[in-house]
């Protein structure tokens, strides 16, 4: 049996302001961008060379959703963007004004720093040690 996330919900604020983000500044492309009904799209972007996993961008629809934007995990870094080339990802985002809070690092599992979203989700940049 295999398993695999096709997808996870990014609630935001509004539609074309998260896809200009993620496929601008974080050079994500546009899988998808299907309108449902008059208030609701699915829009699926993923990170060049994504094979499996899409985020879902999902407009908050009420007061208790639009709480969650920018805090879906409780202030911890939540997503995870995983790279092969962590200098060549680092300069682009630091170029496209994508904000840091932690320093780059050298880690027993690879290079790793944090980065806030446009609406302050925390996200790893990460470069795996290569396995042998």
């Amino acid at each position: 049996m295999k398993q695999f996330i096709a997808h996870f919900a990014l609630v935001v604020d509004d539609y074309d302001k998260a896809i200009q983000y993620y496929t601008e500044k974080l050079g994500f492309i546009l899988v998808e961008d299907t309108v449902l009904t008059a208030t609701k799209r699915w829009v699926l972007v993923a990170p060049p060379g994504s094979t499996e996993c899409c985020v879902l961008l999902v407009r908050a629809a009420d007061e208790k959703q639009k709480l969650s934007i920018g805090n879906q995990t409780g202030g911890r870094v939540g997503f995870f963007l995983y790279t092969d080339d962590f200098k060549r990802d680092f300069s682009k985002m630091v170029e496209n004004g994508i904000e840091f809070v932690r320093e780059p690092k050298e880690e027993p599992y690879g290079t790793v720093t944090v980065f806030k979203d446009i609406y302050g989700n925390l996200w790893d940049l990460l470069e795996p040690v290569k396995k042998s």
